[in-house]
């Protein structure tokens, strides 16, 4: 079921200061800034040569991003992104075996403009999962 990492996502509370830690710091090509409301967060993405790393900072009080920020002020790792190719056969087969599925069920636009859902980190060894269709 699962395809290959599309990416790792790390919150930070200033996405400018880590945009040039990757950029400036470790030479590595950086996306431009994108807003995503509806998942309450502005990302960028690094590019590597066999995945990307995700940078993400809170868009407005209500995001998630800032309540896990408030238990991590530095940032740190906030979930994991795998390929499927099939996101809700993917959701169906997991739901069937007991995961449970973040939100109402139903995938929502990622970043990259296709569907992703997330899997509560209960259920997978204490690890956010995202997964995006391909």
């Amino acid at each position: 079921m699962l395809g290959r990492v599309n990416h790792i996502a790390i919150a930070v509370p200033d996405l400018a200061a880590a945009t040039a830690t990757y950029r400036d710091t470790l030479g590595a090509t950086v996306s431009a800034p994108q807003a995503l409301p509806e998942h309450g967060v502005t990302v960028v993405f690094v590019e590597l040569p066999n995945t990307k790393v995700e940078l993400l900072e809170p868009l407005g009080e209500g995001s998630p991003i800032a309540a896990f920020l408030e238990k991590a002020p530095v940032g740190g790792m906030h979930h994991i992104c795998y390929e499927v190719d099939d996101i809700l056969a993917a959701r169906d087969r997991l739901v069937a075996s007991g995961a449970r599925v973040l939100g109402d069920g139903m995938p929502k636009t990622g970043a990259h403009g296709k569907p992703v859902l997330f899997l509560h980190p209960k259920d997978f060894l204490g690890t956010l999962v995202e997964l995006e269709e391909v």
